[in-house]
């Protein structure tokens, strides 16, 4: 009977070892975006193995569902997607994978938009509007403190999995939520406000009015502005067009006006009735800089630039969309040095300059 009990023992803990939940193998994620890529790696350090599915250089409205992507998923423990109508491919991927633990409402499903404040929520929903976001714009890692949100709903993700390595993975977040904070307003913000306050009056558009009007140790709070938003302050009130709208969480962010889109609608290639109008708007707007990310028809932004008299800023819009963009900090530095460069020059710098009526 002993010997009975102890083989029984030996046996459960034999399969349980043998589980990633028990460590001896890593817990195996899928993710559709490189950016959510990099946020699982960092929470999940040396516990994890991550594939993305979409190239950080690749627009993730299309993607072709291959059976290549299809057997990853169907040995995946955990499956990170944003949870919107973004990667319209993905229903299919999961029927084809059949991996049940995967599936939306499941352990090991994470929707990382869940719990963001979504934005452009469209009022009326019309296939004529061109390819239209029913529940929202769903770029939501354009706005870095959307992160620290997507980065609890991994880790939580992580932790359904794997709980015995919850309070590893909570450190983990914990550290990448306070790396955010710093880089988006600075130390000494934090130290005097606490990123709570700060990242609730960011999110709700209220952040600028606040440190403008409120003092401490006899300067304004917006002195004590560090970070990325330091950098970024002559972006403020400045007048953009971009290529596709999927700047919305940043522009909200750093006060940017979009004034225009190359693509007449979401998904519609730009004809050339609508490229002059777009060239009318730029100069009664005085437009100077049209954003745009690489995967888009960079020849036709850079054309449209010329002819306005504008700059064209083409940047990567994930992780490893370009060689150097190893991680979401070098995403948004590199986002923030190519802008505020671009309205540097003297041809952007004229923009906010009114002109007097004769």
């Amino acid at each position: 009977m002993l010997r009975k009990i102890l083989l029984w023992i030996w046996l459960v803990c034999g399969l349980v070892a043998g589980s990633p939940a028990a460590g001896a193998e890593k817990i195996q994620v899928v993710t559709t975006l490189t950016d959510y890529a990099w946020i699982a790696r960092y929470i999940g350090g040396d516990k994890v193995e991550v594939f993305a599915i979409v190239g950080g250089n690749q627009d993730a409205h299309y993607v072709r569902p291959k059976p290549s992507f299809a057997a990853r998923l169907r040995k995946a423990d955990l499956f990170v997607t944003t949870g919107l109508d973004l990667e319209l491919w993905v229903p299919a991927l999961l029927d084809m994978a059949n991996n049940p633990q995967i599936f939306s409402g499941e352990p090991g499903y994470v929707a990382a938009a869940e719990g963001i404040q979504l934005l452009d929520k469209p009022a009326v929903l019309s296939r004529s509007q061109g390819g239209l976001h029913i529940y929202g714009n769903p770029h939501i890692h354009t706005n870095p403190l959307n992160l620290k949100i997507i980065a609890d709903n991994i880790a939580t993700g992580l932790t359904n999995v794997a709980p015995q390595w919850a309070g590893y993975f909570s450190e983990n977040c914990s550290r990448f939520k306070q790396a955010i904070d710093r880089s988006v307003f600075g130390d000494t913000l934090i130290t005097l406000l606490g990123s709570s306050v700060l990242t609730r009056l960011a999110l709700s558009g209220n952040l600028f009015a606040f440190l403008e009007t409120q003092e401490y140790g006899g300067r304004k709070l917006i002195d004590y502005l560090g970070g990325w938003l330091k950098k970024g302050l002559i972006l403020r009130g400045k007048k953009i067009v971009t290529y596709h709208k999927n700047w919305v969480y940043f522009e909200r962010l750093f006060g940017l006006i979009e004034i225009g889109n190359v693509e007449p609608k979401p998904g519609i290639p730009p004809s050339p009735r609508h490229v002059e109008q777009l060239l009318s708007d730029m100069k009664k707007h005085n437009v100077k800089v049209i954003l745009s990310t690489n995967y888009f028809d960079t020849q036709k932004v850079r054309q449209i630039a010329a002819r306005a008299g504008a700059i064209a800023v083409i940047v990567p819009f994930h992780v490893e969309g370009e060689p150097e963009v190893h991680s979401v900090f070098d995403l948004y530095d590199v986002w923030i040095s190519r802008l505020t460069e671009a309205f540097r020059q003297p041809s952007a710098m004229t923009q906010s300059v009114p002109t007097r009526e004769k």
